[in-house]
């Protein structure tokens, strides 16, 4: 096997050594090639060719960030062609918790979750794709 370095804050290496003891994996290696799969799991079940989708896009960022949810309202007019539903929730007092279902051509809904992930504040956004 080839030896890849990465660069991690200490914070995130505390989360993957704790996910390396609940998973049981064998080492840190094991746990990040099981998430690299995962990641061109995802990538490669929605081809290029592949013409309509449906997602489920969970984003969570921290709650008193207002420019945030403006940025969300503006995304989410700029694409209202591919987001059937939206639900906005507050986690806790201190995040919110957004879920746009999408439905359309691919490369558009992936261009809506890449301009999420652009997004500065945002701390996690989790997609679930299915092919139609």
């Amino acid at each position: 096997m080839v030896v890849v370095s990465i660069t991690l804050p200490p914070e995130l290496l505390k989360k993957i050594d704790k996910l390396v003891e609940t998973r049981g994996y064998y080492s840190r290696s094991e746990a990040f090639r099981d998430a690299i799969r995962s990641i061109i799991e995802e990538t490669e079940y929605l081809r290029e060719d592949a013409d309509k989708a449906a997602s489920t896009i969970m984003v969570i960022y921290e709650n008193p960030r207002k420019d945030i949810d403006r940025k969300l309202t503006d995304l989410r007019h700029e694409y209202d062609d591919i987001i059937i539903e939206n639900l906005h929730r507050h986690i806790g007092k201190e995040h919110c918790l957004e879920i746009l279902i999408t439905e359309g051509k691919i490369n558009r809904i992936r261009s809506l979750i890449g301009r999420i992930r652009g997004l500065r504040g945002i701390q996690q956004v989790k997609v679930v794709y299915i092919s139609i």
